[in-house]
């Protein structure tokens, strides 16, 4: 798996971009539970189904919002932007 991150400002805010190319999903489908607690996408991988609530929840806490792209077998883009 490739792992890219980087930051930009846009609109005034700081905002982190992290691109993978992993197993990716169907937003339209699966946007809701990506940030859930103890919600996973793929079960046949390791994992708890907490990271990204807590990410989410930091970032919300905070003002600021998260933005995701994702395709199935593609990747996923998720932009964190902070105000």
């Amino acid at each position: 798996m490739e792992i890219e991150v980087r930051t930009e400002i846009s609109n005034g805010s700081v905002c982190f971009i992290m691109k993978d190319n992993g197993l990716g999903f169907d937003t339209k489908k699966d946007i809701k539970m990506v940030t859930g607690l103890f919600k996973r996408l793929h079960t046949h991988v390791e994992g708890k189904g907490v990271g990204m609530y807590i990410v989410n929840s930091i970032v919300d806490t905070h003002g600021g919002k998260i933005e995701i792209e994702s395709e199935p077998n593609k990747g996923t883009i998720f932009r964190v932007q902070l105000n």
